[in-house]
């Protein structure tokens, strides 16, 4: 272990700015409330099935570092890493992921500082989401990540069997088995959203 880490694992890696995190996770909490409330009132549907926050624990944020082969300090976890708070939107319907996307990134204080279309450009193991890194006045940076009903099934239960312990053998056929249930998940999507709009209109 290096001086810098073990004179720091005494305390959190974030420091003294834990508050300041919780602040802007709970602004970024009620903002989306308010979104939603407001899309809600105008079309009469809640974009939105649910929704979690989360600030990252500290071991995940040292394990993290050392991933990155970044120093355990607050600094690189606030600065360097993005994800240090983090927000996760699952919607009903794609539209409903776009929809709640513009209105994040018109939200008064925060600057979109990246984003990443996971659902066009869906990763080689099938995996979708649409990710957005924002930036509060205070400077620290939010990620949120906007899935659908489908996405965040298979998002979880990738989860799962990636970190189950002793698969040996089936590597390859248990990737290929994903992958082809999160295209014949994201051609649910599609279709229902086609549904969806033949009942709204």
């Amino acid at each position: 272990m290096d001086p810098v880490s073990e004179k720091q694992t005494d305390k959190s890696i974030y420091g003294d700015n834990l508050p300041k995190m919780e602040k802007v996770l709970a602004d970024v909490e009620r903002r989306i409330s308010e979104i939603r409330e407001r899309i809600t009132a105008e079309c009469g549907m809640d974009p939105i099935e649910h929704f979690l926050t989360r600030i990252k624990s500290d071991e995940s944020m040292r394990e993290k570092c050392r991933h990155l082969g970044l120093a355990e300090t607050s600094e690189n976890a606030l600065t360097e890493i993005y994800d240090a708070i983090g927000v996760r939107i699952v919607c009903a319907f794609l539209d409903d992921v776009y929809l709640i996307k513009d209105y994040l990134t018109e939200m008064e204080g925060y600057v979109v500082i990246r984003e990443k279309d996971y659902i066009k450009n869906a990763k080689l193991n099938g995996y979708r989401s649409y990710h957005m890194i924002v930036q509060s006045e205070s400077g620290l940076y939010c990620e949120i990540q906007l899935r659908t009903i489908s996405m965040d099934t298979w998002a979880a239960l990738e989860h799962h069997m990636k970190y189950k312990k002793n698969i040996t053998g089936n590597e390859e056929l248990i990737s290929n088995e994903l992958k082809r249930c999160a295209d014949e998940l994201a051609s649910t999507d599609i279709s229902m959203q086609a549904i969806k709009k033949l009942i709204m209109t």
